[in-house]
């Protein structure tokens, strides 16, 4: 299948991540990560401006009542600018001592705010969910690196990645009481020229689209974890897609610059095998049109 990728905007984003589509504006948000900047994407007249530059962020949601709920690498934020914001959560995370290191985040059908880690060298990563009231409830241990997750649509199921194990977990949601259970390998990269699972995003129908890092792709899941369709990118660290557009059914990527050995010689032992250390990386927004519709994500309520 033929797909025509638009590189739409190019700040040389360190490792640009989670780009979230917001309706009301009809605009992208997008975070590089290692630069503190927060970017807004205008599909009208090309703009990307950015919006925050300080604190890094690391994923983020928007907020019912407005602004939004930030991840960051300092703890969790009420933002609605670099001068109006509150820091809902601060330090390390009760009873564990791992600080609030962001890597990746969603919103949960309640309102709810789940984050993942990036704090512990790639040893004991931790997903935990900040409830609306600010309470925490821890939901997994043991993580190399938290990486993507999301909602199926009929909010039956939840899924989260773990980066380095190359791997997607899909756990059963209880709807009422908020419980996650029966967690369980969805998907298992074990070809080592692939890459890495990285951010993701669920359509419509259900299927799981998951950014490859280090393998230049998108790849769509089924529900049941089978490979359906991958999309080329023309970079090699692809770190996460969103639908949007105002039918929903454009697919949003964004790329890092930097990451993983810039040279053979400075391999970090993540790349994949035969990794082309002169390809391009990336650090741009692409986008492609696609014939599937996503779904908006849910907004926390805080």
């Amino acid at each position: 299948m033929d797909y025509h990728i638009e590189k739409i905007a190019s700040p040389g984003a360190i490792v640009g991540e989670g780009p979230l589509w917001n309706p009301e504006e009809n605009r992208i948000y997008w975070t590089d990560i290692q630069s503190g900047k927060l970017f807004k994407y205008n599909p009208k007249d090309g703009s990307n401006k950015i919006i925050h530059h300080g604190v890094e962020v690391g994923g983020f949601r928007f907020n019912e009542g407005g602004g939004l709920i930030l991840g960051t690498w300092e703890g969790i934020m009420l933002w609605k600018s670099d001068k109006d914001f509150k820091w809902i959560k601060t330090g390390t995370l009760e009873g564990k001592n791992i600080p609030f290191r962001i890597n990746d985040t969603t919103a949960g059908p309640d309102g709810s705010f789940y984050c993942g880690t990036d704090a512990t060298d790639w040893q004991n990563d931790i997903l935990f969910r900040v409830n609306i009231d600010s309470s925490i409830d821890i939901i997994d241990e043991g993580i190399t690196l938290c990486n993507g997750m999301g909602f199926s649509p009929d909010e039956k199921n939840f899924y989260s990645t773990d980066t380095l194990a190359k791997t997607i977990y899909k756990w059963d949601y209880n709807h009422k009481t908020k419980s996650l259970s029966n967690k369980k390998v969805l998907v298992k990269i074990v070809d080592e020229n692939e890459g890495m699972t990285d951010g993701m995003t669920i359509d419509s129908e259900g299927f799981i689209w998951s950014a490859i890092w280090g393998g230049s792709k998108v790849i769509r899941f089924d529900p049941d974890g089978k490979k359906e369709r991958e999309i080329i990118f023309p970079a090699t660290q692809t770190s996460c897609p969103m639908f949007g557009g105002k039918d929903l059914n454009e697919l949003y990527v964004t790329t890092a610059s930097a990451g993983t050995g810039m040279t053979k010689a400075e391999a970090i032992g993540i790349e994949p095998k035969g990794y082309d250390y002169n390809a391009y990386r990336g650090g741009d927004l692409f986008r492609v049109k696609l014939d599937i519709q996503g779904k908006l994500d849910y907004k926390t309520k805080f």
